[in-house]
Parts: C-alpha cells; structure tokens; sequence
C-alpha cells in the first residue's frame, strides 16, 4: 500500500522525520517495504512555455520548439513528441540539469540541429508509465494548471515528496487506506486522528428515492448496498492535488468522477463505482446472482462467462456489473453523462474472492473487498464521495440515499463507543471482548499496568471499560479482525512495543526429547547423504496427471485422493498419495537442464482419503531417484542395502511384475518380513518418456513408517573371535528358475553351527554353463569358539552342505 506521507500528514499530525516514522511503525508491527523519495537528486527543471512549434528540417518525426524558460532568452528544444503546442506548458530540463537516476542533460545536437535542454515527460520525472494520465502517457507532461515561467517544476507541482510503501497483511484490511494508517499512526505517537471531511452543503434540487431503489436479493452476500445520485455532473479532468495523490498511491488519473471513487477507496479502503444513470433501465438497482454461462462484458472490454455463483449487479432488465469486482462495459459513465449513481456496497469477501479467481480478474475492489470490509464504512465513505463532488463542483448531490443493509450483526448490541469516531449509515452491533489483565502479562511476559492497557487500546479509538483485574473492550467496526482476547493481547503488544518485551524461553516439565521416528528419519537421510544422494523437498500439494504417468492402475491405493476445495489450479488440487511423480519431475528437470548426473531422495508425507468424513490416512514415504554416471540397478540397490543395515531391518527381494512402471527384469519388490515395504528398479522407457527423462533412470518408493516400525538399531557387543576363521568358495550349478535368495537359505538351513557367514561374489550363465542352469558362487566362513578347525572338520561340513544343497534344490558342485 503507497501513502504519500503529506496526504497521511493531513489526518494525523506526528513529530518525526520519516526514518524515524518508519522505525516506530515497524516496532509495532506495520511492516513498510521502503520509501519511496520523488524529486531527490532532481536539478534545474523548471515550468516553460512553448512560443511556437516548427518542423524539423531534416527530420520528419522531430520538431524545433522555443520555449520561455524564465531566462534572458528563449530557449531551441529539439523534441520527438507529438503532443506540443503553442502556448502549452511543460516540465524543462536545463543543460547541466540532473534527472531521476542520474541521468544529466547537456547540449546536444539532433540531426544538425542544436537542442539547449529537453521537454519531459511523466516518466522520466519518475513516474512508473501505470499511473501516468492517459492524455501524457506517450508524450511530454503538457501541464493543466498555471505556473511561474522558470520556477524550480519539482517544488511547484509539490513532487519533493516522500511515500511510504507499507505491506499490509491479510488480517488487517482496514490498513488498506491512508485512514486506516492514520489511525495507526495516532495510536503509535499518541496524537489526535483528524476526520476527512464528509459534510455537503445540504442544498438538495432532488431526492435519491425519485431516481432510483435497490433491490438486495442475496443478503448473504451483499450485507449493505447503499446508491448516491449525482445530478448536473460536469465531466472534466480532476485538480492537480488530487492527480498528483493518486499518482503516488499507484493510481492513474481519469476524470473527475472516477478519480474522485478511486480517491475515497484510497483514503477510506471502500471500493465504491460509479454507473450512468441514463443506462440504468427502470430506475432498479437490483443484487442477484448471475445466470449460469451468462456473458457479461466488463469495462475493459472482454466478455466473460459467468456461473450461477457470482454475485452481480443489474438493473431491471440485464447485468450492469459483476459485484466486487469491475463494473460494465454497458454502464460506463461517458463524456456527455449528467447524472450518475455512485455504489457503495459491503459484500461477502469469499464470494468475491472466488469469482475474481474464476474470471482471472483482479482489481483494486476485488483485492479490499477478499479481505473483507465493515458494512460501516460504505455510509462513511459514501457521505466523503459527496462531499468531494461538491468540493470539485463536479455536479449537485441529491437527497439522501437508497440504502439497503438486510443483514446487520447479530451480536448482542453494547453501546455506543465513546472514545471511538461517529459512525455513519447506522451502528453495527458487537459484543465487548473480555481482556483480563493478568493473562495478558502472562502471555507477553511483561508487567504492564492496567491504567497502561487502557490508554494503548484507547489510543486505537476502541471503547474500554475497566472492571477489577479484567477489562471489556468494544473494538471499532473497521477491526474485523478481533474477536477474541488473544487478539487483544496482540494490539497491547504491538503498542507497548515488541522491543520492550523482555526474551523468555517457554516454561517446559523437562528436557526436551526427539522421537524414536524423527532420529530414524534423520539416520536414513544421514546415510542417504553418506551413499552420494542429495535430499530434495516437494510439494504436498499435485495434480492427478502425476499418478497418471506412473501408470497407476484405477483400483490403486495411489487414486485415493484427498482433494482440495479451492485449489490454485488442477496441477496443485489434491494432496500427494505418493513421492514418485514429484522425484521423476525433478530428474526430468535437471535433464532438461543437461546436469549429467543426479541423484536424489526425499522423505515425505502421503495422503490418502479414508472414503469418509474423517482425517485422511498419513503415511511417511521415501523415494528416491537417480541417473547419469555409473548409475545401474545395482549400486541403487547397494545404497538401498547399506540404509537396511543402518536400520536394521532384515529384507527380502522379489522379482517386481508392474510392466507399466518398471523395466522388466531390472527391478524388484522389497519385503521385510511378510510386509511389502517398497519396490526399485529402472524406470521403463515409455514412463520415462512420459516424464520427461531421455536417459535411464533408476527410481525407488518405499514406506518409511514400515521402515521405522522394523527398525532395530540396537548393537550388542561382541568380543572379538579367539580363533581364526576358515575360508571356502564354492560354485553351484542350480536351474535358471531357482533364486540366489532359495539357495543363501538352503545353505545357512544346512550350513550347521559352524558356518558363520555366506556371501554371494558371482552369478555366471554362459558357453561352459548347460543350457536352462546357471552358477551361482558363495564365500563361505566357517570358525569355531572354542578351538582352531582343522582341514578335515571344515571339509566335512562343507561335503554335508554340498549333500543337503543337492538333496534340496538340486545344486552340484561347479567343476569348472
């Protein structure tokens, strides 16, 4: 929000420079962006006069002007501009003159032709091309009120001036207006808050009643509709103090009717708009709800499709605007317009919202009126409006108003607030807020005195009455956004000043504890790291297409979506039921950024609907990705077993058959003991090439809360072995069908007490294996804890496994 700080000045009169003012805001929580500084560093530009224009004789886009620019001698301007005429005045910069960003003007020549300085424009005097009258946007600033031939432009037109840039957060809507900060500003130094001047001279020709009524048909979304009539308007641009305001609170001037709507939704926050009353059939204002698939051309001339959800606003025959948001093309005050209705409206923030969303159109009102505002503030910012039209001479305004307000409050009524401003249109009913004193120091860990929390919530023009150890507050209508007692403590902090509250650490019944889950969390990420994979973070929030690509089929537990109400988009509008769309998106583009090698991971909630009223199911997930380099099947699974044995979790590897995710035969399922806890492989080429990877890539997903609840960290310790081991090798031939898996657990069943451990090094099918067998070679450690073996014990067990082996899966000795 930009507020010109002489506009802000005019409601509330502190003692401080604006570093200073800057400061103080912050430290009670109204953050400011910046400053923004016009005419500092601006040099030598002075108000001249063009005494003529004439073409330049070489060129047929330049022309030669002479213009008086209060020195001894007119001055030879050579310009591109076509907007000049004679008698005109403009903004002059002289040689050796200096223009926002430095830029310094000397004497030049433009196709032989010697130019003694340079017409400005808007824009090159720091004006963003936005706000800049349509009228000077591509030419020179031709200037509209009479100025001192050679006086210093900057101070003359008042642009020696500083705006603030506050950023206004949600909660606080009634900060979107110069009133608004003016009432901070009086709380933060404690001074009076002026009133902008609502008051109209009360000589009325007509009535409102004998030019229009309004009809509210939805006063769930239109609390207060209020229509003001103005007859006798005379269209003309607005005075300079007026274009220059909007101009640095970030609005381009238009006329003096819509600048004088766009300046009170500046001042006071109440986005109001104007209708030719002439285009206004029956006299009706009428507040209804669209026609689904409607068409509707706003002001800026596009046509739109409605839905039966958007709140509009029409006359007795058709739509004149969509409510909150842009008026009509159909309605839009002309030239020639001589009566006009001004709307001031208090309608329902959601619905706004939803509707600026689904047109794609965001506005000034639509942005004030999302974030709700006090049905309240329509008669105060109405009764402003008029007042200005008369100021402006802009036409007379007539008699009281057609205002419609089906819905006020419901909360029990207290009483007017004493210490608070008059309220126009009526009094909103709320129920006083209980503040007891010592919660509050509790909460802030401060001791401030009762008679102190007054002032600071009289300061911000709320009604207090104080009661033994506790106080009962009645907030302004404006601060919709305290309803509770922990709002209240809020403002007490913010006034007394977030830099004088003393820094406690919260009170606990002991040390803190990290959870078995989160240490296991961090161990797999800390071995992940270990194995070269690098942690990535995702979304939470995707679209079904990612489950799609992984070619899920349409029982599966990854379609059980929990979908969002209003999503941003359809890419964003459920939640994730697994990690493998997010990771595969994150190798397609680092691909398409020709990184050569990446490798990944990311731990994870997934979400899953319950088919029910309930929360939806939460699991932890882990996925993993990975391409490029020397990357393969295997050196994913020995990252994969390297965490198993930091968990210590004892798996099982299954031949994985999902045609439509995996890469047949270079994948697998992973089961710890009966419980499926994941699967890994290489991705298959057409997945692959539905997301976006042109390379072979190696992805897995497992269920990290299976992992967790497997786990078994736990190390005993065990002396070192007395006596030394005993080493054999031996190769089996077996048939193709029989797993290394089915022959590691027929040697370690038959292997004895003696063996120690088994360890697959080489499986081999080639010319000197038979057809349909395969050979598979193990490292067998046999020892002993209670002497040293000879050669005959080990071969005696070896020649007792090679008997069992045979017996049990038909494994024989390799020869050779």
């Amino acid at each position: 929000m930009l507020i010109p700080l002489e506009w802000l000045k005019e409601y509330v009169n502190f003692d401080a420079d604006v570093d200073a003012f800057c400061e103080r805001m912050i430290l009670t929580g109204s953050n400011i962006e910046g400053v923004r500084r016009y005419g500092e560093g601006v040099e030598k530009v002075v108000v001249g006069k063009i005494l003529s224009v004439e073409k330049h004789e070489n060129s047929d886009h330049l022309v030669v002007t002479r213009v008086d620019a209060g020195g001894a001698a007119p001055l030879r301007i050579v310009t591109g501009a076509s907007n000049v005429s004679e008698g005109d005045l403009v903004p002059v910069a002289l040689v050796g003159g200096v223009l926002p960003g430095g830029f310094k003007i000397k004497k030049s020549k433009l196709r032989g032709v010697e130019s003694e300085g340079m017409l400005c424009s808007a824009s090159e005097l720091g004006f963003d091309d936005k706000v800049i009258p349509a009228a000077h946007k591509d030419g020179i600033w031709i200037l509209e009120k009479e100025y001192e031939i050679g006086a210093d432009f900057v101070e003359a037109a008042g642009l020696r001036t500083l705006v603030v840039d506050f950023e206004i957060t949600p909660n606080r809507p009634d900060c979107l207006s110069v009133v608004g900060m003016a009432r901070e500003a009086a709380a933060v130094f404690d001074c009076k808050r002026i009133v902008p001047n609502a008051r109209t001279a009360g000589r009325h020709a007509n009535k409102a009643e004998d030019f229009i009524s309004v009809e509210v048909r939805r006063p769930d979304l239109c609390t207060r509709y209020i229509a003001r009539v103005i007859t006798d308007v005379k269209i003309a641009p607005s005075p300079w103090w007026m274009q220059k305001r909007l101009m640095l609170a970030g609005m381009r001037p238009i006329n003096n009717i819509v600048d004088i709507t766009n300046y009170v939704m500046l001042e006071y926050g109440q986005p109001l708009h104007a209708f030719d009353i002439r285009t206004i059939e029956g006299g009706r204002i009428i507040v209804d709800t669209a026609s689904e698939g409607e068409s509707f051309t706003t002001l800026d001339g596009v046509s739109r499709t409605l839905s039966a959800d958007m709140l509009m606003i029409k006359d007795a025959e058709k739509s004149v605007g969509v409510a909150g948001v842009m008026g009509g093309l159909n309605s839009e005050v002309a030239d020639d317009t001589k009566t006009i209705l001004i709307e001031c409206a208090a309608f329902n923030a959601d619905a706004i919202r939803l509707t600026s969303r689904k047109l794609g159109l965001r506005t000034e009102a639509s942005a004030r009126y999302a974030q709700g505002i006090s049905p309240e503030l329509a008669g105060e910012a109405a009764e402003r409006v008029c007042a200005l039209v008369e100021r402006l001479g802009a036409g007379y305004v007539t008699e009281g108003a057609a205002d419609v307000y089906p819905k006020r409050d419901a909360r029990l009524s207290d009483g007017a607030a004493v210490s608070a401003p008059p309220k126009a249109g009526g009094g909103l009913s709320r129920a006083r807020i209980e503040l007891r004193v010592a919660r509050a120091n509790k909460v802030l860990g401060a001791s401030i005195e009762d008679a102190e929390m007054v002032s600071y919530l009289r300061r911000l023009e709320m009604d207090v009455r104080e009661t033994p150890g506790k106080l009962e507050v009645l907030p302004p209508h404006v601060r919709l956004d305290l309803n509770e007692e922990e709002d209240l403590i809020e403002e007490v902090a913010r006034m007394h000043g977030y830099d004088r509250l003393a820094s406690t650490l919260p009170a606990g019944a002991g040390p803190a504890t990290v959870s078995r889950a989160a240490n296991l969390r961090d161990l797999a990420r800390d071995t992940l790291v270990a194995a070269g994979y690098g942690e990535i973070q995702t979304y939470s929030f995707t679209g079904p297409r990612g489950v799609d690509d992984i070619g899920a089929p349409v029982s599966a537990k990854e379609r059980r979506f929990v979908r969002l109400l209003n999503p941003l988009g359809e890419e964003n509008s459920v939640m994730r039921t697994t990690l493998l769309p997010a990771m595969l998106e994150t190798l397609a583009l680092n691909y398409s950024r020709n990184n050569a090698r990446v490798a990944a991971f990311e731990i994870g909630n997934t979400f899953f609907d319950r088919g029910d009223a309930s929360l939806p199911e939460e699991r932890i997930s882990l996925s993993m990705g990975a391409y490029g380099g020397d990357m393969d099947f295997f050196r994913m699974k020995g990252a994969l077993e390297l965490l198993f044995k930091k968990l210590g979790v004892r798996v099982v590897y299954e031949a994985e058959r999902d045609a439509a995710l995996w890469h047949p035969g270079r994948c697998a399922r992973v089961f710890a003991g009966a419980a499926r806890i994941g699967a890994f492989g290489e991705l298959h080429p057409d997945a692959a090439a539905r997301c976006g990877v042109g390379t072979r890539c190696y992805v897995a997903e497992f269920d990290m809360a299976e992992l967790i609840e497997k786990a078994n960290v736990e190390r005993a310790y065990v002396p070192l072995p007395r006596y030394p081991a005993a080493e054999r090798d031996i190769a089996l031939l077996v048939k193709e069908d029989v797993t290394v898996k089915r022959i590691e657990d027929a040697i370690r069943a038959a292997g004895g007490k003696l063996l120690e451990s088994v360890r697959l090094f080489d499986v081999y099918k080639g010319p000197q294996v038979a057809e349909g067998m395969k050979s598979a070679a193990f490292n067998l450690i046999y020892r002993s804890q209670e002497r040293t073996l000879t050669d005959e014990e080990v071969a005696a067990a070896r020649d007792k496994l090679l008997t069992a082996l045979e017996k049990e899966i038909g494994a024989v000795l390799r020869d050779a």
